[in-house]
């Protein structure tokens, strides 16, 4: 008996997998905008009880603090990154964070924790910020000694001056008081609840001038991101671009530290999930999605982590903590340079 023929098998076509959906910079800066308006408006009126007219001017200045610092450090990270063509690096590493606390330990280590706490605000403002800025003016000298690789050498500066404050800032807080030292350490972390009404009022002054700036130069920046010799072949004059988006960079830092406290890894989490949301290297999309990034994180973290938590911890600390881990996933995975 003859066997029976054998089918021609058809061979299978595997399954295309769908493509993400992923959202136009429009539609993400439109989502982001109302989950801004929503985050603002709950934690306006979540729970509000008592005087509202002691409440809510309280309220209004914390949300007004904390949109501040997702605009300040929102913009000084991601156009950082753009100038130093870094996904990893932020002002942080070159040495901002380790000059405040280097500030504060050596106030508290000559005057004491009493004099300190009880000095006017606008005076340690305005101290903080100068020195803050001078620091980052003699630093960015090194990009008027020539040479296409003095970017590169005032980076490593700044790394290891930072190195140095924080060393010799620990050495001070061995030195002193138990007592003094705890109330040193509430300094090292941004507080939004003791921030005050004047010295907002003229920290947004001018955050609101270096952001409008920053906007003017959003073409600039698009061109600065291809790189040096494709710049200076599209007309940009690189240097001075660079120079002005590095002190730009420092007055914001500068700012946003001396008013609530160093946030080292916030700009490094808002920008690298920016940079996922936005389907477009363009820094018309870039920036608004960056700032309303920061203000979902800031004020509806600190929404959910007073009426969810109940006020169990601080915001930076989280902050710190998730930025940490994104940084130390980006600085493993070494595809982003």
């Amino acid at each position: 008996m003859a066997d029976a023929p054998t089918l021609p098998t058809v061979p299978t076509v595997p399954a295309q997998r769908r493509a993400p959906l992923r959202l136009s910079p429009a539609a993400a800066t439109a989502l982001l905008a109302v989950a801004s308006l929503v985050a603002i408006a709950l934690f306006m009126t979540v729970d509000l009880k008592g005087n509202l007219g002691y409440v809510l001017p309280r309220r209004g200045v914390r949300v007004g603090a904390m949109v501040l610092v997702a605009v300040a450090v929102g913009i000084s990270t991601l156009v950082f990154q753009t100038v130093t063509a870094n996904r990893i690096l932020t002002p942080s590493i070159m040495g901002f964070d380790a000059l405040y606390v280097l500030i504060q330990t050596s106030l508290v280590f000559t005057l004491g924790a009493s004099t300190v706490n009880t000095a006017p605000p606008a005076v340690k403002f305005v101290a903080e910020v100068v020195l803050m800025v001078v620091f980052s003016g003699l630093l960015y000298r090194w990009l008027f000694t020539g040479g296409a690789r003095s970017l590169h050498l005032m980076l490593l500066v700044g790394i290891v001056l930072g190195t140095l404050f924080r060393g010799f800032s620990g050495l001070l807080q061995r030195l002193m008081e138990p007592s003094e030292f705890l109330i040193l350490q509430d300094l090292f972390f941004a507080s939004f609840n003791q921030v005050d009404p004047v010295l907002l009022a003229v920290a947004t002054a001018i955050v609101g001038a270096i952001a409008a700036g920053v906007w003017r130069m959003r073409h600039t920046l698009d061109v600065l991101a291809l790189g040096r010799d494709t710049a200076v072949n599209l007309g940009v004059n690189h240097r001075r671009a660079v120079t002005a988006v590095l002190v730009m960079c420092s007055v914001l830092v500068a700012v946003s530290t001396a008013l609530v406290g160093p946030v080292t890894f916030f700009g490094l989490l808002v920008v690298s999930l920016g940079y996922q949301l936005c389907r477009s290297f363009s820094h018309a999309w870039l920036l608004p999605i960056t700032i309303l990034l920061g203000v979902v994180a800031l004020v509806g973290g600190q929404l959910i982590l007073e009426q969810v938590f109940g006020f169990a911890t601080a915001l930076s600390i989280i902050i710190e903590f998730t930025g940490g881990l994104l940084f130390l996933y980006l600085l493993l995975k070494g595809s982003l340079k």
